[in-house]
């Protein structure tokens, strides 16, 4: 699977350390300290070091990247994940670095960025990606809703990533829709983050359960 995809690997691994050159570009107007975390209200809350927002934020983006490239590829059941879900692995953490540097970067040269916009627009589209792929993933050990009953059982596993996978789909559409009329706020994502995450899981218990008895 590494082998078939080393081409691709090799490409997002560079689209995932393209915000360092960027860093580089604009290196002397870049702050010393500089904003790399926000808070809901687009405020700064954390900060680092020009030197490790530029070049350690996205070598930390391109280890986790490599490592769920390796994990993947090395899982039992690998046979079950297509080269379409593991192009999706591959590609996710260098468009998150992309995005991370859009935010960034432009706050740390003195514009106004809408972080809250970006990240609630970003999130809705991957649950809209993730939500589309979720009812084609088979059984395995890395990718999908891994819980005991899911993997103890097909029948489970396939229901279950299909209840899931139009939730999450519906919920990426409601999400960016609220987004761009403006409607989004905390509450209504808290409440589609519990959703998509507890819906499932208790569903795929349900089923399980009324198997057992």
């Amino acid at each position: 699977m590494l082998k078939d995809n080393k081409k691709t690997l090799i490409i997002t691994s560079i689209v995932t350390l393209l915000p360092i050159l960027i860093g580089v570009v604009f290196w002397n107007r870049l702050p010393d300290v500089m904003a790399t975390h926000f808070g809901t209200d687009n405020q700064a809350n954390g900060f680092s070091s020009k030197a490790v927002a530029v070049f350690g934020l996205p070598l930390f983006l391109l280890a986790i990247q490599w490592i769920a490239a390796l994990v993947t590829a090395r899982d039992p059941r690998k046979q079950n994940i297509s080269p379409k879900m593991y192009t999706l692995v591959l590609w996710l953490v260098p468009i998150l670095s992309l995005v991370v540097a859009v935010m960034m970067y432009p706050v740390n040269l003195g514009y106004q960025v809408d972080i809250s916009y970006i990240c609630e627009l970003f999130v809705g589209v991957i649950l809209i990606v993730i939500g589309n792929y979720l009812p084609k993933a088979r059984q395995n050990y890395t990718i999908g809703i891994r819980l005991p009953w899911t993997l103890a059982n097909e029948e489970n596993w396939n229901r279950t990533h299909r209840f899931a996978g139009w939730l999450w789909l519906a919920s990426g559409i409601l999400m960016v829709v609220l987004t761009l009329c403006g409607a989004i706020n905390p509450a209504w994502m808290t409440a589609i983050f519990v959703l998509t995450v507890l819906a499932p899981s208790v569903y795929s218990f349900w089923l399980h359960t009324r198997k057992s008895l």
